[in-house]
């Protein structure tokens, strides 16, 4: 893995980079925890390392993969988010995980939204769809809140996956959808903002 080949995104209050051997601990913590139940989990120790190897390894074989988010301030790391297609996904996915004690306080979509605008922009994507587990509410809300659409007729990994299709890059730029999400993003980087209701991530 290259330095190169991985480009950091830095958002409001997040810095995106590359996943490195000191990140797999929180990594772990949270594959082998009831966190993961929704994304093929709890793993035993080998199972999340072998996950961990194949998402660094991810970036080397399709030239995108998923970033480490880290904190901007302290430098720690909150969770994970970004571009996923193993062998055998009908499309490629935006995904994105936080650990558990880092959740509700916005960064997953800061972090997917920041991630999506680069895939668009960057790799050319046109589409890009979320594979989220019908029970997984959380996932649900946040895809929504992104824009993207349960596409029933989409291919499922498995078939017991819901597929959610994000707008396509002409369907987000400039419109009140992304604008909406900007807003939100900086409501959730002021100190003082005391969200009510459902978390988004």
């Amino acid at each position: 893995m290259t330095d190169a080949l991985i480009p950091t995104l830095e958002t409001t209050r997040l810095s995106l980079r590359g996943p490195e051997p000191e990140d797999y601990p929180d990594f772990k913590a949270t594959f082998t925890s009831y966190r993961a139940r929704f994304m093929g989990g709890p793993l035993n120790a080998y199972e999340a390392w072998m996950l961990y190897a194949a998402e660094i390894g991810h970036w080397q074989i399709r030239g995108f993969g998923m970033w480490m988010v880290h904190d901007k301030t302290t430098d720690e790391t909150l969770g994970m988010a970004g571009g996923w297609k193993p062998a055998k996904w009908p499309e490629a996915e935006i995904a994105w995980v936080i650990w558990p004690d880092r959740a509700g306080k916005g960064y997953a979509l800061e972090a997917t939204h920041a991630v999506r605008h680069y895939l668009y922009n960057q790799k050319g994507w046109e589409t890009a769809v979320s594979y989220i587990d019908p029970k997984n509410l959380d996932s649900i809300r946040l895809a929504e809140r992104l824009g993207a659409r349960k596409d029933a007729d989409a291919a499922t990994i498995d078939g017991s996956d819901a597929v959610y299709r994000h707008p396509s890059p002409a369907a987000l730029d400039g419109t009140q959808l992304a604008h909406g999400i900007d807003m939100e993003i900086s409501h959730y980087a002021d100190p003082l903002f005391k969200p009510k209701g459902w978390a988004i991530d």
